[in-house]
This record gives structure tokens, C-alpha cells and sequence, in this order.
């Protein structure tokens, strides 16, 4: 008998059809001799329909009553799920993400999981129980508050109950058939990966593959969960995101994926003065406004020795802090002006095999040129080489990419639901 979690999201159970259809999954899980665990965010897009509620009520909603609002969405489809569940002969029982132990900080709209105690968990799986969670959520220790994990939260959640756990496999269900190597609502042929290492997942994830979430991936590297990428719409075999780089055998395809993003803008500050501890002034700035930054260059200024520009991306819901954050100290720093633009987007090409094969940023390049996509920022490491362009260009950057690397393959993607917020 093995311990099994599964993950299912939003439209996974968007309607009443469907978690019906979930139910007799995880019942045949089970039928297999399975425990099993199943962590469900919330039917369809009912999270941002509860955050437009929100900012239709309220223009600055409070994030703890934001909190409470929120994460009711996964308390509806974990309740009438474990119904589906019970109706077809098999014991099932709910919990919310503070009664599976589910322990973080007290960060609202962002909280991240201090620790796991599935007491609850385990006694329901240890009385026969198909055991639910509420997926995106959890209790501070601290202020007894409930909170949201943030986007991706229900993933997180899932690997984190599977390493309470001591589970045999996590496996993440959505509306998809595995890890592709590019977007297949972009690209049609993208090809199915039977099997990605986490460093290449890592790379993907935090280029913007919405597959998996970047801290889920994070979370079961470090302790060593394998993770099964399978379509809740199809029986077909999914992507096992599995070992790390040294346990790839030779024969490991150059490229494993192409990624994008469209949630970054970016930023330059002009006119930089050309001395020592200039740019860490800048960027402590942005440090102490608690905003994360991605891709970094800087350039000589044109318009005159002794000035430097510095341009870098950020997510486009930290763009207005950080203007205004670093206008407050442009006389002290002695920049010029700050530029943002939010009409940028983010490609990336990732793969293991590229550490040994010096022409890959060359295709890359080339591929970019030929479709009339003009590079604005550049940066790599040891297996990903990523750009920024404008966001109207990145659909075609995308397809260019893939098409250069011969990525497709003979059958065309599917997508079988999924509304895309």
C-alpha cells in the first residue's frame, strides 16, 4: 500500500460534472490500495471572482478580512467534494488548512508554511478516511489568523502535506497532459516530457511555465518528492519532475523547454552616477520596499561620461511602489529620471544539456533575429538563457524559439479547460 497526494485545481472541479469525475478518480486511487490525500483549490475562477467582489466592496480591502474571503473558495469545493466522494461508498472527510495542521507565517495574501502538523490527517487516513484539504491556506501560530498562501498556494500546500506525510508520490492534476515544452495554447505541437529534473522544473517555474509554481517545485526538491504532472481530464502517463542534474543520463535532450512571462515590467533608471556603491543605493531602495527583482543590466549612459543607466524587471504589481519609492530618493542617489514600461515580456530556453554545447545562445539569438524580435535585456545561467522583448512580440518570440530547437512534436497539445486568469 502506498500513500498517494493528489492536487487538483480550480478547473479541475469547476462545476458540479466535474467533481463528480474527480471523485471517481481518487476512488479508483484508492480501489488500487492506495491511501490517499487530496488537496483541491477552489471551482473554476471562483478566487478571482471573490478578489473583484473584494475590490468592488472595498478599494483597499483588509488583507486579514481579504484572507477570510478568500480561502472560502477552497472550504466549498473540498466540502461538496468529499459529498462525491461519500456517495459512491467510500468515507471521506474535509479539512480546512488550519485544521490539517497546516502552520505559516502571518503574512496575509502571501503567507509561506513555517511547518506541518497532520495529527488530524493522519488519524482520519488511520480510521479508513479518503482524506481532503483545503489547498491556498493556513493558520499563523502567532496571531491565530487564517491565511492565503498566495498564487500557486494549493501546489505548495500538496507538497508540503506529502512530506508531513512521508507520501510515495504527489501527483498535480490540472487541465493539461504533463509538463510541455512550451505553452501549448501558444504553441500547438508542443511535446509532452515524460520526465524533467527539478533544476530544469526550477528554471521553467520561475520563467513563467504556470505548470507548476516555483515555490511547490522548491518545496519538493528539498525534501526529495517526486512529483507527477498528470491531466484530471485523461488517463495519459503525465511528467515525473524527479532527481537533479548529476542523475540525468547522457542521452538527455539538449533543450527541455521554452517558458514565458508576461507578469514583469521594467525599469531603468537614467543618468546613474559612474562611482562605487551607486547601484547598491538603488537597489536598496528596492530591497526595503520588499520587491523582488529578476533580469539586471547596465549600460554606459549616451548622453555623456561619468553616468550610467541601469535597467531591470520586477513584477508589474510592485512597478508603482518602486517609482515612487526611488523618485523619493533621486536627489540623494543623483540619477536622472526613472522609465517604466509595462509593455514588456520574458522568454526563456531551458535545458541541461546546453552547459556543454557553446552554439545554443547563437540559435537562440538567430532565431530571435530571423522573426524581426528585437532583444531589449539578456541574461543566462548554467542551463537557462533568458530575454526580454516587447510583450507583442513574445507570442511570436515563443513559437521562433521552439521552432529553431525543433521542440514539436507529431501531436497536436491539448488543453481541456481553463479560462486562462
Amino acid at each position: 500500500m502506498a500513500l498517494v497526494v493528489q492536487k487538483y485545481g480550480g478547473s479541475s472541479v469547476e462545476n458540479a460534472t466535474r467533481v463528480k469525475r474527480v471523485a471517481e478518480r481518487i476512488v479508483q486511487t484508492r480501489k488500487a490500495g492506495n491511501d490517499v490525500v487530496v488537496v483541491v483549490s477552489a471551482m473554476g475562477d471562483t478566487t478571482d471572482e471573490l478578489l473583484d467582489l473584494a475590490g468592488e466592496v472595498s478599494p483597499q480591502p483588509d488583507p486579514r478580512e481579504l484572507d477570510m474571503l478568500v480561502t472560502a473558495g477552497e472550504r466549498i469545493s473540498m466540502s461538496v467534494l468529499a459529498m462525491a466522494i461519500n456517495d459512491l461508498g467510500y468515507q471521506a472527510r474535509s479539512f480546512t488548512g488550519s485544521q490539517a495542521g497546516m502552520l505559516t507565517t502571518a503574512a496575509h495574501g502571501d503567507a509561506r508554511i513555517v511547518d506541518v502538523t497532520p495529527g488530524r490527517v493522519q488519524a482520519a487516513l488511520d480510521e479508513g478516511y479518503i482524506v481532503i484539504v483545503a489547498g491556498f491556506q493556513g493558520v499563523s501560530p502567532d496571531t491565530k489568523d487564517i491565511t492565503s498562501l498566495g498564487r500557486g498556494g494549493s501546489d505548495v500546500t500538496a507538497v508540503a502535506m506529502a512530506a508531513a506525510l512521508k507520501a510515495d508520490v504527489c501527483e498535480i492534476y490540472s487541465d493539461v497532459d504533463g509538463v510541455y515544452t512550451a505553452d501549448p495554447r501558444i504553441v500547438p505541437d508542443a511535446q509532452k516530457l515524460d520526465d524533467i529534473s527539478f533544476e530544469e522544473m526550477l528554471e521553467l517555474a520561475a520563467s513563467g511555465a504556470k505548470i507548476l509554481y516555483l515555490r511547490s517545485v522548491e518545496y519538493a526538491r528539498r525534501y526529495g518528492i517526486p512529483l507527477h504532472v498528470r491531466s484530471s481530464y485523461s488517463n495519459k502517463p503525465g511528467t515525473i519532475v524527479s532527481g537533479n542534474l548529476e542523475d540525468i543520463p547522457m542521452e538527455q535532450a539538449l533543450i527541455s523547454g521554452v517558458a514565458h512571462d508576461r507578469s514583469e515590467a521594467k525599469l531603468t533608471v537614467t543618468r546613474v552616477p559612474d562611482h562605487p556603491g551607486a547601484a547598491a543605493q538603488i537597489f536598496e531602495i528596492i530591497a526595503e520596499a520588499e520587491i523582488d527583482i529578476d533580469m539586471i543590466v547596465q549600460n554606459v549612459s549616451t548622453a555623456g561620461n561619468g553616468h550610467t543607466d541601469i535597467s531591470f524587471t520586477l513584477p508589474k504589481t510592485d512597478g508603482d511602489k518602486a517609482v515612487k519609492q526611488l523618485r523619493k530618493k533621486q536627489e540623494k542617489v543623483g540619477f536622472e529620471k526613472v522609465i517604466y514600461d509595462e509593455n514588456v515580456g520574458k522568454l526563456s530556453l531551458v535545458g541541461a544539456g546546453m552547459r556543454s554545447h557553446p552554439g545554443v545562445t547563437a540559435t537562440f539569438c538567430q532565431a530571435l533575429a530571423d522573426a524581426d524580435v528585437n532583444i531589449e535585456i539578456i541574461s543566462t545561467s548554467e542551463i537557462r538563457i533568458s530575454v526580454v522583448c516587447r510583450d507583442s512580440d513574445l507570442n511570436t518570440a515563443v513559437k521562433a524559439v521552439h521552432d529553431a530547437f525543433e521542440l514539436g512534436g507529431e501531436e497536436e497539445a491539448v488543453v481541456y479547460a481553463g479560462t486562462g486568469r
